[in-house]
């Protein structure tokens, strides 16, 4: 019997692999949602219908403002909240019949590992081998006030009842920027409080171009948060400046402090600092047999990257080859606009952007010149190394991309590439312009 735990893209993925390769698997999922893990429950999914809500509630307004669309009124969160959590449970529904169909027995119930022991429920489970896909979970930084009521995660955001007039984010990262705009889109004032720079990771240009869709929030960097304030409910957020305290009112505050590796349950195994499972190339970890894949072994905190990793463990069990490792890895995050990158790391590179082009979803944002961007980065040889780009097709064009830096397809095999017409994407452009400038140069020479 191999047991794995956790129902999230890692452990479904190779839940479904095994049990496809003859194997009989146990999935433990102690959800009582289902499975799909955080992304369906608390992450990806809750972000796409939001967000979906919010991209119409600021296009209608453009509508608007040219005068052929009258006000929108009556919308609804409680609503919205409810309609949401009613298709989730259908998508979970549908994962959990495609498991069951793939031959996995899903068990509701915990797990409990103590070096080479597996806990059931409390009992004492023997197997073959086990892998641990048990994800993350918020992390909730030490400052006063952080348990009054108001005060939410990504995890527990969808309890808040109503819209808030005021609401302060904690964070700077990707969780941080997403909701700002969802809830500033809804027509509440949102200020992010950062204590660095706001999507430091991200590429400069994409920076620029968040900042675009984020224009209605006050955004406020490298600050210390003293504390959270009030004391039946949250009523604001302290922050620490050269002069003294100031407090920024708040009916609801999100933390948005990153994640950390869901280990607990979890005692006799190697972790590292931030309690993630530690494991070797074949996603092995310091106990012989037991295995870990996804967000508990603290490597991205993506989903594409969690199923790569549920995969590579059932090969490691069913001793298949391995599929190798991406060195770009694909990223994105929907605001306005999708805003995605993918590059190759630690790479010298010299960049070349251009505005995005007219198209589906952009039209209407030409004379506010808010159609996004497109980047291409390269090396001193004219190589590819990153690719950048701010519009409402971003998230989708990147993954092919993203293939093609991993693929090694070179810049000059774009001559026989034919884009759709319109499209808001302006990187074939680029990349067209990038060859046919380098072609001119080998000519001159």
């Amino acid at each position: 019997m191999i047991v794995v735990i956790g129902g999230g893209p890692a452990g479904r993925y190779a839940a479904m692999r095994l049990a496809r390769a003859g194997k009989k698997v146990q999935l433990i999922e102690k959800r009582s949602a289902g499975v799909g893990g955080q992304c369906l429950h608390q992450g990806c999914m809750i972000i796409c219908a939001l967000n979906d809500v919010a991209r119409f509630m600021q296009q209608a307004r453009v509508f608007q403002k040219y005068g052929f669309l009258g006000s929108a009124e009556g919308f609804s969160y409680p609503v919205l909240i409810q309609k949401m959590q009613e298709i989730i449970k259908i998508i979970a529904g549908v994962l959990e019949e495609e498991t069951i169909h793939a031959g996995v027995e899903i068990i509701r119930g915990s797990a409990e590992i103590q070096g080479e022991t597996l806990r059931i429920d409390g009992v004492e489970t023997p197997y073959e081998a086990v892998i641990v896909a048990s994800g993350a979970h918020p992390r909730i930084p030490e400052i006063s006030g952080c348990c009054l009521p108001g005060v939410y995660t990504a995890h527990t955001i969808l309890s808040m009842p109503t819209l808030p007039k005021r609401m302060v984010i904690i964070g700077s990262g990707v969780i941080a920027a997403e909701f700002a705009y969802i809830f500033s889109s809804f027509g509440a004032e949102v200020t992010i409080v950062a204590r660095s720079s706001l999507l430091r990771a991200f590429p400069e240009q994409l920076v620029k171009e968040a900042r675009k869709d984020l224009s209605q929030v006050t955004i406020e960097e490298q600050v210390t948060v003293a504390g959270i304030s009030g004391q039946e409910s949250v009523t604001g957020v302290i922050i620490r400046e050269k002069d003294g305290m100031r407090e920024i009112a708040a009916d609801a505050v999100l933390l948005a402090a990153g994640m950390i590796p869901y280990t607990g349950f979890i005692s006799g195994i190697a972790c590292g600092p931030d309690g993630a499972l530690l494991v070797n190339d074949r996603m092995e970890t310091s106990v012989p047999g037991i295995y870990a894949a996804g967000d508990v072994t603290g490597t991205g905190y993506l989903t594409p990257i969690a199923r790569h990793q549920g995969r590579k463990a059932a090969d490691a069990i069913l001793k298949n080859p391995f599929e190798p490792d991406p060195v770009a890895i694909p990223q994105a995050i929907k605001l306005k606009h999708d805003v995605a990158y993918c590059r190759r790391p630690g790479e010298v590179r010299k960049g070349l952007t251009i505005p995005g082009p007219a198209g589906p979803g952009t039209f209407w944002e030409v004379t506010n010149h808010h159609t996004g961007s497109a980047t291409i980065e390269f090396d001193e040889n004219g190589h590819l190394i990153g690719l950048a780009e701010a519009s409402p097709v971003a998230s989708v064009a990147m993954e092919y991309l993203g293939w093609m830096m991993n693929s090694d397809i070179r810049i000059d095999e774009f001559d026989r590439f034919i884009e759709v017409h319109p499209s808001p994407d302006g990187i074939p452009w680029l990349l067209k312009y990038l060859n046919g400038k380098k072609s001119d140069n080998q000519k001159g020479s």
